[in-house]
């Protein structure tokens, strides 16, 4: 797609997308990390798709992004959630990181920058911890 088509897209319809994105990659990541049992897995994979594993991680690569990728991330970030929309365990702003971490995902999946989204990707991985409590599952 050309950029000028991927940006007719609402920043929440790019967070859609991007969200299959980013979890497929965080599973992918696990899976070929270590043949566990699916009780470990998802324990492991919801705590590295939360919205504040992934506000963490769009604070982390905001000084990796170019230009046109921060504009998406702040498009992302502004879009209006509602409130019932915000998970239990986060408030409405770290949602809202989150959201432009997915958004920025569905916009370079839909240019086909795979190889930058592996790059983003690979780069929260190896930068963000995940807290002790999905450490301890793991086990």
């Amino acid at each position: 797609m050309e950029k000028r088509e991927v940006n007719q897209y609402s920043p929440l319809t790019l967070a859609f997308l991007g969200d299959a994105v980013y979890s497929q990659l965080v599973r992918e990541k696990l899976v070929l990390g270590a043949n566990m049992p699916v009780k470990k897995l998802h324990p492991a994979s919801v705590e590295r798709v939360r919205a504040n594993y992934q506000a963490r991680a769009a604070a982390l690569i905001e000084p990796l992004l170019t230009e046109d990728e921060a504009a998406v991330m702040k498009r992302g970030r502004n879009a209006s959630c509602s409130a019932a929309s915000v998970p239990k365990s986060s408030d409405p702003a770290e949602y809202h990181r989150a959201t432009s971490l997915e958004c920025l995902f569905g916009y370079l999946h839909l240019l086909g920058c795979h190889d930058r989204i592996r790059e983003l990707f690979e780069y929260i991985w190896e930068n963000t911890e995940v807290s002790p409590v999905a450490d301890a599952r793991k086990h």
